[in-house]
């Protein structure tokens, strides 16, 4: 019987980024994060911008807020497909 990977997609709106140095210091921080596969960004300078990360699990929210504070950044909020 073989085990089927399904992705998970957590979407965290960050504020407080307003360039790719930002978007770079915050990818950097959630991509060391264990399990993850993939994080985007969608640069919405002056407002929230929604970063997608894809991971083999569900990410600890607390592990999440750690990496975006690390980063220099607030998280607004987390939503789950």
């Amino acid at each position: 019987m073989s085990t089927t990977e399904i992705d998970r997609t957590t979407v965290v709106d960050v504020e407080g980024m307003t360039c790719g140095h930002c978007v770079q210091h915050v990818t950097t921080e959630l991509s060391a994060l264990e399990n993850v596969k993939d994080v985007s960004v969608q640069l919405n300078a002056g407002g929230l911008s929604p970063v997608t990360v894809v991971s083999d699990v569900v990410l600890d929210d607390a592990a999440i807020r750690a990496a975006v504070d690390e980063a220099g950044y607030a998280v607004a909020a987390i939503h789950r497909d």
